[in-house]
């Protein structure tokens, strides 16, 4: 048999089995339906013989396991879950993992039928960062054994580990920052979201501002993918509002798009207007002047995930790797040329 002609009809011939019996073999349903181990063995072995199938594809049948990994993020683009997608695979190639990615662009029906795709691949396990609406999804992922771990953000019903930063101490400590700068009118721009990630950091801003007795001036952007919809917003915001003299970003897509709107405007940073943005892509550190950033600890962070989720499918059955655990990983404050002391 030559191998761009083999099919499963070619293999039951040269057993004298049925097509019926070899499909269901290969596709990892031999106990399922009473197939014995030594017929099992002889197709996965012809299987691999004539090349029916790469050697892995057989592997995976006898082991049950495809050592891949799923990588569900918000945007694979965004420099932030960029470098941690980079890092997450160094460490899974390390432990003979491969990771398959995809974005959801914060959408809940992109996100069910990733979650779907996974399932069918046979994917060890899952690292996700959700967006709403998912979670009668994962919950019966993790109810038919999936091993699953939420990043950046997670739901408090469903019973899967999560990883995040501290989300409302760090808001906390940029806003401290800028205050102890000289700053007073400090606007926080952020993203209209239910996601606890997004409400830690508003509750982190508005607690300092509640601390210092200063007024609260919060703007909410819709989810765009487009960075000129939030240049757009950014610049009518401080058209609206000539009082502003510092501004917050709650992420680094909004830091960016924030730097340019003011860039735009002709308005000078930090001298009529102070900035301080979430993550710290490249560009934060090249321009001039630099911008303050809350850096989210990306290498610690994907440590984390990757160690955890692959201890978990090594391990499954202990009662350690089923407990419910939060991981929660301090970010750091990086002063720059954007918030300098006020004159």
């Amino acid at each position: 048999m030559k191998k761009s002609k083999v099919s499963i009809t070619d293999i039951a011939s040269q057993l004298k089995i049925s097509t019926t019996t070899v499909s269901f073999i290969l596709n990892g349903k031999a106990k399922e339906k009473r197939i014995s181990d030594e017929l099992t063995e002889k197709v996965l072995k012809l299987v691999e013989k004539v090349g029916y199938r790469p050697n892995h594809f057989a592997q995976t049948l006898r082991t049950g396991k495809t050592n891949i990994i799923g990588l569900m993020v918000e945007d694979i683009s965004d420099p932030f879950f960029a470098s941690l997608a980079k890092h997450i695979e160094d460490v899974a190639l390390q432990r003979g993992y491969k990771i398959l990615y995809c974005s959801t662009e914060n959408g809940k029906k992109r996100a069910q039928e990733f979650l779907r795709m996974f399932d069918q691949l046979g994917v060890d396990g899952y690292i996700v960062t959700p967006p709403a609406g998912i979670e009668d999804d994962l919950s019966a992922l993790i109810d038919n054994g999936k091993q699953i771990i939420l990043f950046d953000r997670y739901f408090k019903k469903v019973a899967a580990d999560y990883v995040i930063t501290d989300n409302a101490e760090s808001a906390y400590a940029g806003v401290d920052h800028l205050i102890q700068q000289g700053y007073k009118n400090i606007a926080f721009v952020t993203l209209s979201s239910r996601q606890p990630q997004m409400t830690g950091r508003l509750a982190g801003y508005e607690r300092a501002m509640r601390k210092f007795q200063l007024p609260a001036m919060v703007h909410k952007l819709s989810y765009s993918t487009s960075r000129a919809d939030y240049i757009a917003n950014i610049t009518d915001i401080v058209k609206q509002d000539p009082s502003i003299d510092a501004i917050l970003f709650s992420t680094g897509s909004l830091g960016l798009s924030g730097v340019e709107a003011l860039t735009h405007l002709d308005i000078n940073i930090p001298d009529q207007i102070g900035v301080v943005s979430y993550d710290d892509p490249d560009l934060f550190r090249i321009n001039r002047p630099a911008i303050t950033a809350i850096a989210q600890p990306i290498e610690q962070l994907a440590q984390a995930l990757i160690n955890r989720l692959l201890d978990k499918i090594a391990g499954p059955s202990k009662k350690a790797m089923k407990d419910k655990q939060e991981i929660i990983i301090p970010a750091t404050l990086i002063p720059r040329e954007s918030s300098r002391k006020k004159a």
